[in-house]
């Protein structure tokens, strides 16, 4: 599991993007320490040998989720 860490996160271009396969997602709202939290967990392939284990999860707290919405925003001009 990973939080974000907006002190060192930084725009790279790459030359070799590729559109990833479409999997499983679920997400997660909760509350520890008086902070609230937004967790994504992405499955495996159908195929995959164990398809219901989680593969990535990150997650977001208020400021991570205001920057990643500043992202998106400029990304695709909303």
């Amino acid at each position: 599991m990973a939080q974000i860490s907006l002190e060192s996160i930084k725009q790279i271009d790459k030359y070799r993007n590729t559109i990833h396969e479409k999997v499983h997602a679920t997400y997660t709202v909760f509350e520890q320490n008086g902070a609230k939290y937004v967790q994504l967990d992405t499955y495996g392939r159908i195929d995959r040998e164990n398809p219901e284990k989680i593969s990535q999860s990150f997650q977001l707290d208020k400021s991570s989720a205001k920057f990643l919405i500043s992202i998106l925003q400029k990304a695709f001009e909303i």
